[in-house]
């Protein structure tokens, strides 16, 4: 998500901070310091109604954060690889590199976010009541309230069984359980949250003619719901096409590699018959990943003393996968990818490249049309497969 600011780690893992996320310190502050406290418990100052409003909203984020750790730590102890969390305008993110090898990993992770977000509540709720019996200020018992019944919803809502939500997620390792087909249970997972998305944004719009603004929260909402259901039913179908094929079987191979100590500009002088290549260190291994497209964009200046190896994308950031896995199963790490590409290893050692080329012609053989950009998600749809590639011709990468 273009916007972040990374702040550090916890627990591991790489936490970030969209600039939206401002927008929800702003509006529970203000909602708070300007019309709910003054309403309800009228006669302190300004200030105090000010400093509980931004520590409530502040309380709010961390217990987002404290969400979103859970789903991240929980898929880290299930192998999973968990690229970071990014807190932002309508909540938080916690995004994983690999998809769950079974239902049961899938359940566990999903299931951690409310759970945490009810204990969270509970906690809130029972510092309320000792804060209360305690006679301290009845801001600290309103704020303390406030954050206990914010969590409950935030647990409750998020068990709807629809995708993105957890409880979509509870939904996908049900159905995933029960019929064996992970992919079908993504998709209908993926319809239930379409379906909640456009009733959110119809419910907001329906509030913003009645009430005026307050529907718009519920309209964004419901926007970003559809939006990732819609992309998660893409990548669902692309995963069902897909459905039995390697790694191995769609691959390029052997990969042209290069040394990574040569400049961007001796590059550049030279021809080449692909548009990515793995760049080599000095021991012999791979330390990232080089494209066209990533050097050119270098200024003509820079290019001279430019080496290959700095302006490779690190090999850390780079998807990889091994030749026996499932090509579905990988697919979701091309999200991040900036490259689009996925390197191949076996033992250590590179044995292949996968290209969106390579996953478009794979899918076109089972009758599914697929785009894949450089950095998305696949898009799918159904036609007669075209003529990608003729015999003969050298196959893009």
């Amino acid at each position: 998500m273009r916007g972040t600011v990374p702040v550090g780690r916890v627990a591991g893992v790489r936490i970030g901070l969209h600039w939206s996320v401002v927008g929800i310190v702003a509006l529970v502050a203000v909602g708070l310091a300007a019309y709910q406290l003054p309403l309800a418990l009228p006669g302190h100052s300004l200030l105090a109604y000010a400093v509980t409003g931004v520590s409530t909203a502040v309380l709010l984020v961390c217990s987002l954060l404290a969400h979103e750790l859970a789903h991240a730590i929980v898929a880290r102890r299930n192998s999973l690889v968990v690229e970071g969390i990014t807190l932002w305008l309508l909540g938080g993110l916690a995004r994983l590199r690999s998809e769950a090898r079974s239902a049961g990993v899938e359940l566990r992770v999903a299931v951690v976010g409310p759970a945490t977000s009810a204990g969270l509540a509970l906690v809130f709720g029972a510092l309320a009541w000792v804060v209360s019996r305690l006679g301290i200020d009845d801001l600290v018992v309103a704020a303390l309230t406030y954050l206990a019944l914010l969590n409950a919803l935030l647990a409750v809502f998020n068990l709807v069984p629809a995708a993105p939500l957890d409880g979509g997620r509870v939904l996908r390792a049900a159905l995933w359980m029960w019929r064996g087909d992970r992919f079908k249970a993504a998709v209908w997972s993926a319809r239930a949250g379409l379906g909640l998305g456009y009733l959110l944004i119809a419910a907001g719009f329906a509030q913003l003619i009645v009430r005026g603004g307050e529907g718009l929260w519920w309209v964004l909402l419901g926007l970003f719901i559809a939006n990732v259901a819609f992309a998660e039913e893409r990548q669902a179908r692309v995963g069902m096409a897909l459905a039995g094929v390697l790694v191995r079987d769609v691959m390029s191979h052997p990969v042209e590699t290069v040394d990574g100590r040569t400049t961007v500009a001796e590059f550049l002088g030279c021809e080449h018959g692909h548009a990515s290549f793995p760049v080599r260190g000095e021991d012999g291994g791979i330390d990232g990943l080089v494209t066209l497209r990533r050097i050119r964009r270098l200024a003509a200046g820079d290019q001279p003393r430019t080496t290959l190896r700095e302006a490779a994308c690190p090999v850390q950031r780079v998807p990889t996968a091994t030749a026996e896995e499932p090509l579905a199963a990988v697919l979701p790490q091309l999200s991040d990818s900036t490259d689009g590409r996925i390197l191949v290893f076996d033992e250590g050692h590179l044995v292949g490249i996968v290209s969106p080329s390579d996953i478009s012609r794979a899918a076109a053989e089972h009758g599914l049309h697929i785009g894949v950009p450089a950095a998305g998600q696949p898009t799918a749809v159904r036609q007669p497969p075209p003529n990608w590639w003729y015999p003969g011709q050298q196959r893009p990468r």
